[in-house]
């Protein structure tokens, strides 16, 4: 698994394409999305860096359980903590999605919008279940030594773990038109050069040894599998070992297209009122057909036993089954089938966007809703999001998200347009406090020049944004009536007085605080930094 997943990081990635980006006006990152959302002007992106999207998904893994199970290492122990293994669903979902496009342009003419790109794309869609990680803990859990005792009585069984991969190049060409001062409909054109596409289906792995019976102990042990591995590439070859035994690694071959296929998307966008805007698409609509030639399928149906008696059967028994690897080789063993090759046709995985956007104070701030539909696979990924983006001038946007992810919480994300630069991220985690104190003070730094013009309800908006990423930042609030009237009033010499008597008794001020938060998550906090 491994070897796969960094060959796609190679290749490419793709992420679901940033939301944070889908209500600022006049980024061409939006186009992405919804093709009818025409930028302010055309645009030349940079190689590769000007268009690169990554990110993961997963029904109840964390970044740091998903980093664990790609290194897929034998000496990996994350899942003997009973924090993970408390995380984990019946069926764990994983999508790591990548995509860069090589090159990418747009430019107006006439009323009309074009567009062309090319471009990697890359999906790994994988659910593996919780009785694979069970089996991996029970396994490590056990000290297998030479009494046959030590070996007795393991039954288990795992069903229904899946990978798929689907690497593919795109060169697109894009048409965007108003077609009327409400309406605009677009829609991009895609051929599709097929890289790779695995497809492994584990559905059954049962591990049985003996156990005291009225007729005493025998000493078989046995692993049954039923597995389907099929490949389409030329870049992946599935080698056999030495003994032409079965499938033992993942191996690289020479770079080529294997298939051929197409895709549409399709997107429109209405003005329903002056100041709301409704919008639509649907994306990779469309499909690649594998070529025979390439195409190769392996399967396991059989049963492997083991005589614990013997201690070179006896120790290749313990290598498979305390591997500590999610996909182990030797425990599956694949074997090619003999002609086997056949065509195959693999479809895309689709997107659906929904979106409404309400314009206030004169457009100079945007708030959104977005629903995002992926029929990844095995499972269809949902995620809502709601946005606000500030939008002074068209040179100038800074937009902030709040996501909601099907089965993994929530996050938050950001995005800058400065010029002709664009920079961004859905998904900011929780631990990074830090960030969020930074990112709260900027946004809040940004609404100082209407503190100067006394414009008081658009600046209390920007620190209510700044305060989804920090509540800390709601301390502005009172600042801005303090710092109203002429310098050194009373208000302003109170408030000196009040931090030059917390630096005189800074001890007695830092007790009285940790006792205020002794109750919350910031408990002790104020006592470890004393």
């Amino acid at each position: 698994l491994s070897v796969v997943l960094l060959l796609c990081f190679s290749l490419s990635g793709q992420a679901q394409f940033l939301r944070t980006f889908y209500f600022m006006e006049g980024s061409s990152q939006r186009m992405q999305l919804n093709p009818a959302l025409m930028p302010g002007r055309g645009y030349l992106n940079i190689p590769v860096i000007g268009s690169l999207n990554a990110t993961v998904n997963s029904s109840s893994l964390g970044y740091r359980d998903i980093m664990d199970i790609i290194e897929n290492s034998d000496d990996s122990d994350y899942f003997m903590s009973n924090d993970f293994m408390n995380r984990l669903d019946a069926i764990n979902n994983l999508n790591v999605n990548l995509s860069t496009d090589i090159l990418s342009a747009g430019w107006y003419k006439g009323k009309n919008f074009w567009s062309v790109n090319v471009g990697l794309r890359n999906d790994i869609g994988a659910a593996i279940p919780k009785t694979m990680f069970q089996f991996m803990n029970n396994m490590s859990s056990l000290e297998f030594g030479d009494n046959i005792s030590d070996y007795l009585g393991i039954n288990e069984t795992i069903n229904g773990q899946k990978l798929e991969i689907n690497s593919y190049a795109e060169v697109g060409v894009g048409f965007a038109r108003n077609i009327t001062d409400r309406l605009v409909v677009g829609g991009k054109v895609k051929m599709l050069l097929g890289i790779g596409n695995l497809k492994l289906n584990i559905n059954q792995i049962h591990v049985e040894t003996p156990s005291v019976g009225s007729s005493g102990v025998t000493s078989k042990a046995s692993i049954q599998v039923d597995a389907t591995l099929e490949n389409s590439s030329k870049l992946l070859e599935l080698p056999e070992n030495e003994n032409g035994d079965y499938i033992d690694e993942i191996d690289f071959g020479s770079f080529g297209f294997a298939g051929y296929g197409g895709a549409i998307d399709l997107g429109i966008s209405y003005k329903l009122l002056d100041k709301l805007t409704l919008s639509a698409s649907v994306l990779d609509l469309g499909f690649i057909k594998w070529s025979k030639s390439n195409t190769s399928i392996a399967r396991a149906n059989a049963e492997q036993t083991y005589d614990l008696l013997d201690p070179a059967s006896q120790q290749e028994f313990i290598n498979i089954v305390n591997s500590g690897e999610i996909l182990n080789y030797d425990m599956l063993q694949l074997k090619t089938e003999e002609a086997s090759e056949k065509s195959r046709t693999r479809g895309l995985t689709s997107t659906m966007v929904l979106g409404a956007e309400y314009a206030l104070l004169n457009d100079w701030l945007v708030v959104g809703a977005l629903y995002t539909g992926r029929f990844a696979k095995p499972k269809t990924l949902n995620e809502l999001t709601f946005s606000a983006c500030i939008r002074p001038t068209n040179a100038f946007n800074v937009a902030a998200s709040y996501s909601v992810l099907q089965g993994a919480g929530k996050t938050f994300g950001l995005a800058l347009k400065l010029g002709p630069f664009f920079a961004g991220t859905d998904y900011m985690s929780w631990c990074h406090n830090g960030i969020r104190q930074f990112l709260a003070i900027a946004i809040i730094m940004a609404g100082f020049p209407l503190l100067l013009k006394r414009k008081y309800i658009p600046l209390i908006a920007i620190i209510l944004l700044g305060a989804t990423f920090h509540a800390s930042a709601l301390l502005m609030i009172p600042i801005i009536f303090i710092v109203q009237g002429k310098a050194w009033n009373k208000k302003s010499v109170l408030c000196i007085l009040g931090c030059i008597l917390i630096l005189i008794f800074v001890n007695q001020f830092t007790d009285g605080m940790n006792n205020i938060l002794s109750n919350t998550q910031y408990s002790n906090m104020v006592a470890d930094w004393k």
